[in-house]
């Protein structure tokens, strides 16, 4: 059967390890898993991905910053997603549009309605089926970030932008209990992986 699972979070969850352990995990199982992430996944969506990360381009606008999400998200889906959940295979991203909502939406204060409507011409529709929300206070995560090497333009906004980040994490989850599951990130990586690794499992077996 065919599964879209995404990872989303503030910054410093660790989604993108837990994303790899739990692909490598399904694959070990017997499942075609395609381990991707957000922005970027293809070539097209690389190329916009260095220009959203790129810490010279500070000058960029909410509304750039989102269509430029929204531009890559569009490759993206057509060019690898949709092909391989149509095969019946099982989908593990690293962000998908919830960030966008998150970051653009209630961080920036973006129109959330807008954004859904180009979210929805963007992804042709395309909904995950489970969710992880790796969540953790703001100011542990940037931690993490600041530690593990990987700062960018987007982890350079002030703490009150991460602090709106978060709070809308946990509205989107509030708004949809059925396709999200939140998890408290600040505990050892591998009892988040178990969790994680028993919710998908119980959706697959379904």
């Amino acid at each position: 059967m065919s599964l879209f699972i995404t990872l989303e979070g503030p910054e410093g969850g660790g989604k993108t390890s837990q994303a790899a352990h739990l692909a490598e995990h399904l694959r070990r199982l017997g499942h075609d898993v395609l381990l991707t992430r957000e922005p970027g996944g293809t070539p097209i969506s690389e190329q916009v991905r260095r220009v959203l990360t790129a810490m010279d381009n500070t000058a960029m606008r909410p509304e750039t910053e989102f269509l430029l999400f929204s531009a890559s998200r569009a490759q993206h889906v057509r060019e690898l997603i949709l092909p391989h959940l149509q095969r019946s295979g099982v989908v593990v991203c690293d962000r998908f549009y919830d960030a966008s909502l998150a970051y653009q939406g209630y961080g920036h204060g973006l129109d959330l309605d807008a954004l859904r409507a180009i979210t929805t011409f963007a992804t042709g529709g395309l909904t995950p089926d489970l969710t992880f929300l790796l969540d953790l206070p703001v100011e542990d995560g940037l931690r993490r970030r600041e530690v593990d090497g990987n700062w960018n333009r987007l982890d350079a906004y002030d703490l009150d932008f991460h602090r709106r980040v978060r709070q809308g994490y946990l509205e989107l989850a509030r708004a949809e209990p059925r396709r999200w599951v939140v998890l408290d990130a600040s505990r050892a990586p591998e009892v988040v992986q178990d969790e994680i690794r028993r919710r998908v499992v119980e959706r697959l077996g379904k």
